[in-house]
């Protein structure tokens, strides 16, 4: 658990504009934008530097705050149920999809498990925009597919 809180210390807001700079967050932008032209989902792109120490003494994980922060956005409001969040939490190099239940009916969870993979394979590497529009586009293929 001390581990744990110390990464979420350590980490700050000046390392996650290094990261995703002005540069990457336009990349990531367009290709939201683009993304939505292809299909009837809502594709939404969030990173959080970290937790706090009330979520980290309750044990939240990275996929349950990508789940409250799905639903706190709002991006389970479509038609279709079609909403896609992909969050980013910086502290512990933790990347999550999540798909509402919509789309998640007709793409297994290992297909989401694998664009997250390489993502965060990507940004293990510092190429935090070629691994985030790399993901986006292969999002916007299933969306694309299926409505």
């Amino acid at each position: 658990m001390m581990k744990r809180l110390l990464k979420h210390w350590l980490a700050t807001p000046l390392q996650v504009r290094n990261a995703f700079n002005k540069t990457v967050c336009d990349a990531i932008e367009q290709a939201v934008t683009a993304s939505e032209l292809h299909h009837r989902g809502e594709v939404r792109f969030v990173v959080e530097t970290s937790l706090s120490a009330a979520q980290l003494l309750r044990g939240i994980t990275a996929r349950q705050r990508a789940v409250e922060l799905f639903a706190h956005l709002g991006v389970w409001d479509t038609a279709q149920n079609t909403g896609v969040l992909v969050y980013v939490q910086f502290a512990e190099k933790q990347l999550e999809i999540v798909a509402d239940r919509g789309i998640a009916a007709l793409v297994a969870q290992a297909e989401w498990d694998a664009i997250s993979a390489e993502m965060s394979q990507a940004f293990r590497a510092g190429q935090f925009q070629q691994g985030a529009v790399a993901g986006l586009q292969r999002i916007t293929a299933l969306l694309a597919l299926h409505f």
